[in-house]
C-alpha cells in the first residue's frame, strides 16, 4: 500500500488551521498555495505548511487525519509548536 502524509496548513502563526491527507505532499501543498487545493484554504488564504507527518500506509494517514480533525484547537497548536516552534513554512524543505 502506498504511503501518505497528514499535514496542517495555516495563514499565519496561530491563525486558521486546515488538516489534510495526501499521498503527494509537495503537489498538494502547491495546489493549496495556488488556490486550487480546497475552497476552505483558498477562502482563508491558507498557504503556509506548518506541520507534516509521513505514514508508511495511506490508511494510517487517513486514520490520523480523522483523529486530528476531532482534536481541540489547543492540541493542534501544541503539536505545531512542539515540532515547528517558529511556525516557519515547511514548503521549501519538501524538495530540499
Amino acid at each position: 500500500m502506498k504511503g501518505g502524509w497528514v499535514y496542517i496548513m495555516t495563514n499565519g502563526a496561530h491563525g486558521t488551521l486546515y488538516i489534510g491527507v495526501t499521498s503527494d505532499l509537495p503537489g498538494r501543498v502547491t495546489q493549496h498555495r495556488e488556490g486550487r487545493g480546497s475552497q476552505f484554504c483558498a477562502k482563508h488564504g491558507l498557504v503556509r505548511l506548518v506541520h507534516a507527518e509521513r505514514h508508511e500506509d495511506i490508511r494510517d494517514a487517513i486514520a490520523r487525519e480523522r483523529a486530528m480533525k476531532k482534536w481541540k484547537r489547543q492540541w493542534k497548536l501544541r503539536l505545531i509548536r512542539q515540532n515547528n516552534p517558529d511556525w516557519r513554512d515547511l514548503y521549501d524543505e519538501l524538495n530540499a
